[in-house]
């Protein structure tokens, strides 16, 4: 009979305490957003890049059927993620507001 030695798992994150100053809530805010407009951005590049597939497509050049397909998935599920995050992130605000303080 053999036996099996598990080795414990490692976080593959790479956290780093720092003793310096704490992030102003200014700057986290702004972070905050850059982040947020950079993800948006993407998610508007990968419509973008479904739509001169499709374009081409239909016009009749060459182009793949494949590729055009993988294009508009890739869009859609982009589109559905960035939906269903800005619904959590409403629904987070609303009961933060139903709190009583």
């Amino acid at each position: 009979m053999s036996h099996i030695f598990l080795s414990p798992v490692t976080n593959s994150l790479n956290i780093q305490k720092t003793n310096g100053p704490a992030v102003s809530p200014f700057a986290a805010q702004k972070s905050f957003s850059s982040f947020l407009k950079d993800s948006i951005e993407k998610v508007n590049q990968t419509q973008i890049e479904s739509d001169k597939l499709t374009e081409k497509l239909i016009s009749g050049q060459e182009v793949d059927l494949h590729q055009v397909m993988i294009a508009a998935q890739k869009a859609s599920i982009t589109t559905q993620l960035t939906l269903e995050i800005r619904n959590k992130a409403v629904e987070a605000y609303q009961e933060m507001m139903r709190m009583q303080v």
